[in-house]
């Protein structure tokens, strides 16, 4: 047989056994996530506060507490072993809570920045003491969960002892797309919550479908060549039963955050009021890690990286990491970037 045949042929069943393969992967349930062992510490409508359970022989005095932004679900933190941002952070000996979100109900609709800031965290906090015993915790925020941490940390200067952030965006005119689909010119956003009450995960889905349109299906073609990778294969679904898990938003806090901070930047300005206190980036003074994705495209650079300077912390750090707004805390760059990294930071700051 010629060399061209033999490539052909080659193809061929190749392109069958991918076929075949395809079939399973559409046929199978979707994988399981969220498999680290953990207790309901509290639940208080959407929000439900996590505690893992402890595995190593030793443990850090000082908890950590992890703000999940409210449009997406806590398990991309935990999506499998091996690929679990909590298991290694149990694993290195820390003490792990977490606060995650379910979609909001009608009655919910009226939630703002004042009740997950004012109300929320410091219940959790104040909850994260009781059960651990410990009056000092870690605050970790995640993207909008960063901004929601950083509010809280400026409301509550002396509630907390160390602020880790996430890709967190501060400075919204440099949220470029977002502000573009948001154009106060064409988008009437009192006219969305009036109607709809809570505004639908539909939308906030296709929000962020439209900053990167051909992902989805670059990611497809990805998946199609390596169908036959279950490692690959168990990976991809997981991720992508996350990326397309999104959460509704509460009305008033969706009308907040495009009014304040998207359409007048108030929180970049030090102009945000929350509760009727500003909201001073400045008296956030504990122990400040951030860590930014070099390729992120949902929270570009260039909208988080005024936060170090804004903070007024004497031990501060900014990290720029390769990677994008997921892959910086999920994955296998993750597991070799990120992680280590915050862990040498965290280790002497938690005891």
């Amino acid at each position: 047989m010629s060399s061209t045949a033999e490539r052909i042929r080659s193809e061929v069943e190749r392109a069958i056994q991918r076929s075949i393969k395809g079939l399973e992967y559409f046929a199978s349930p979707a994988p399981a996530v969220g498999p680290t062992p953990k207790d309901v510490l509290h639940e208080r409508g959407t929000l439900h506060l996590y505690h893992y359970r402890a595995v190593a022989d030793e443990i850090y005095r000082i908890p950590i507490l992890i703000v999940m932004a409210t449009s997406n679900r806590g398990y991309i933190l935990d999506l499998a072993p091996g690929q679990s941002f909590v298991e290694y952070l149990i694993g290195r000996g820390y003490d792990v809570y977490l606060i995650d979100w379910s979609p909001p109900l009608a009655a919910d609709r009226n939630l703002t920045f004042e009740d997950y800031t004012l109300r929320f965290i410091p219940d959790c906090v104040q909850r994260v003491r009781d059960d651990s015993g410990v009056d000092d915790v870690t605050v970790i925020g995640y993207c909008m969960g960063g901004v929601l941490s950083v509010i809280y940390a400026a409301l509550h200067p002396g509630d907390f002892t160390n602020l880790v952030c996430f890709t967190t965006p501060i400075d919204f005119s440099k949220m470029e797309l977002f502000a573009k689909w948001s154009d106060r010119r064409f988008f009437d956003v009192d006219k969305l919550v009036d109607s709809t009450g809570n505004v639908p995960s539909e939308l906030i889905f296709s929000s962020f479908e439209m900053l990167r349109p051909a992902t989805r299906l670059a990611g497809q073609a990805q998946l199609w060549e390596n169908m036959g990778d279950e490692r690959f294969v168990r990976s991809y679904r997981a991720f992508e039963r996350w990326s397309t898990d999104t959460l509704p938003l509460a009305g008033e806090y969706f009308r907040e955050t495009i009014k304040e901070l998207i359409w007048e930047n108030r929180l970049h300005k030090n102009e945000l009021v929350v509760g009727g206190r500003r909201v001073d980036l400045g008296a956030i003074t504990a122990p400040m890690l951030h860590a930014m994705a070099e390729h992120d495209h949902i929270v570009p650079y260039d909208a988080a990286k005024p936060l170090i300077g804004h903070v007024g912390s004497a031990d501060k750090e900014e990290i720029v990491l390769k990677g994008g707004h997921v892959s910086l805390v999920a994955g296998p760059n993750a597991v070799k970037r990120l992680w280590p990294r915050l862990d040498a930071w965290l280790g002497v700051r938690s005891v």
